[in-house]
């Protein structure tokens, strides 16, 4: 049996700029961190040639192109796996529709368990591009690539993605005293609303071309926060927090609503510097930045929401467990 264990993510500035359509002009760039909620997979040769996977539903399939869950399909036609084998998925938090990459972690994670399986020992840069093979090339989905890389990676990361379709990934260099403020200083808030991001992402791919200046200032505030945060300097953080979710809401329609308007406006008012709705917007988790004195008041006025602690964490994907139930 083979155990992955796969990050969760929150991006900060430049999401968007990761979608082809976009830094096919020049380059791409974002902000965001591995966190410490995961989605774990786990992969087991089934005694006969049939396929079972179990997620919110259990499919048992004699063949590999009969799975009626995309990414365990693609995953394993990817690894060249026909029959004969389990797969089982959990998470730590709601899958999809809740804006912190879960679909990616989970392609992610597949991977990794399934070429540990194989006996492979696959680097980051591998997984993270098989996974967007599979998600934006194999399955057509509108998404950027940020997700499949910092969940491969880990770590709190600028990333940038080049028109040659080159992608650096480099750490941002926070000291262990700022970041664990940094940590400190983070809210995060489950507003209870779930969405397809394809719809939104879909309209933000169509309007790309008109919305290229905006993309641009965003693309810049990632160069921005990489430097700001290089300095230690959190304050202004918040504050390129706040004026990035202005501009992301010009982007699409759907990207928020009164309600989420208004959470984010009362949290504001009582001492947030700034805040975004994880995700391509419209539902998810509401991450805010406000100093600890301040975050009392932010709770009152977001009593109704379930509160989530964030964690960074510094890997990528991993394998926990390799071996034959009951091994010691």
């Amino acid at each position: 049996m083979i155990i992955s264990r796969t990050p969760f993510r929150i991006s900060f500035v430049g999401g968007g700029t990761d979608l082809r359509d976009y830094y096919r002009h020049g380059y791409g760039a974002v902000v965001s961190t591995a966190i410490q909620k995961y989605v774990y997979v786990s992969v087991n040769k089934k005694f006969d040639d049939k396929i079972r996977v179990s997620y919110s539903q259990t499919e048992i399939v004699d063949d590999v192109d009969d799975l009626r869950h995309e990414l365990v399909r693609e995953a394993l036609k990817l690894a060249g796996i026909k029959n004969g084998i389990e797969v089982v998925t959990i998470a730590d938090i709601p899958g999809r529709g809740t804006g912190l990459g879960s679909s990616s972690s989970l392609t992610v994670g597949l991977l990794n368990a399934l070429h540990t399986y194989l006996g492979q020992k696959d680097l980051p840069e591998t997984l993270a591009r098989q996974a967007c093979k599979i998600e934006i090339e194999l399955l057509g989905q509108p998404i950027g690539k940020q997700d499949q890389y910092i969940a491969a990676y880990g770590g709190l990361n600028y990333i940038r993605f080049n028109a040659d379709e080159t992608i650096l990934v480099e750490p941002v260099n926070l000291s262990k005293k700022k970041k664990r403020e940094f940590e400190e200083n983070l809210m995060c808030f489950y507003t209870g609303i779930t969405r397809k991001s394809s719809a939104i992402l879909n309209v933000q791919k169509k309007n790309v071309t008109n919305k290229l200046e905006v993309l641009d200032k965003m693309r810049d505030q990632a160069d921005e926060v990489w430097k700001c945060l290089a300095k230690n300097d959190l304050t202004k953080f918040g504050e390129i927090l706040h004026e990035a979710w202005l501009l992301k809401k010009q982007l699409a329609s759907g990207i928020t609503n009164p309600l989420i308007d208004s959470y984010y406006s009362k949290a504001r008012r009582v001492g947030a510097f700034g805040g975004k709705i994880s995700g391509a917007g419209g539902g998810g988790f509401l991450t805010l930045y406000c100093e600890k004195e301040k975050q009392p008041a932010v709770r009152k006025v977001l009593q109704d929401l379930k509160e989530m602690k964030i964690r960074f964490e510094p890997q990528g994907s991993k394998t926990i467990y390799s071996g034959e139930i009951g091994d010691e």
